[in-house]
């Protein structure tokens, strides 16, 4: 116990929560394994930022599309938000002995991160590379992805529904 009698809170990092994914994944042991949403910078503001672009869907509902599919294919889902590349890269390296594939939204670090780039290579996991707009009709600054050559797909434009396309893909190729 803490001061006061409150319990000692400490925020749950990438291994702590991949931690308590193989214990929820050894209960659904006859599934095909976990595929594992990640979502970068800024998307943690969905349901509020810029709705004329993104919609109005929050994270959560994200989420909830996301393990809906992912049940409907026989996989556990897990999510995860980070505006730090080096929760993300954390993330992605954990999943190497967790996940048998990948959904990315890594949102702004798409277009400047070699870092994330090569821990996808390094994992050798299928992944998707999602983005709830057409960057291709956005500025011109996104219009290059560094994650998109060690992807096994890429996803653009399909609103948030563009998870559920990602997971069914996934389910496709494992």
């Amino acid at each position: 116990m803490g001061v006061g009698g409150r319990k000692n809170a400490r925020r749950a990092g990438p291994t702590d929560r991949f931690a308590r994914m193989t214990e929820a994944s050894s209960i659904v042991e006859a599934g095909r394994g976990t595929i594992l949403v990640i979502n970068g910078p800024n998307l943690n503001l969905l349901g509020t930022r810029e709705p004329e672009k993104y919609g109005t869907s929050t994270l959560a509902d994200v989420e909830q599309l996301a393990a809906s599919a992912g049940e409907q294919h026989g996989f556990a889902v897990e999510c995860v938000q980070s505006n730090h590349e080096g929760v993300l890269l954390d993330t992605i390296h954990a999943a190497r002995q967790n996940a048998v594939g990948i959904v990315l939204n890594a949102g702004a670090f798409t277009h400047t991160s070699v870092a994330l780039r090569d821990a996808l290579a390094a994992v050798q996991l299928p992944a998707v590379e999602v983005h709830i707009t057409n960057v291709h009709q956005r500025e011109e600054f996104r219009h290059h992805s560094y994650l998109s050559p060690v992807c096994a797909a890429v996803i653009v434009g399909a609103g948030v529904f563009g998870y559920k396309l990602a997971i069914d893909y996934l389910a496709e190729v494992l």
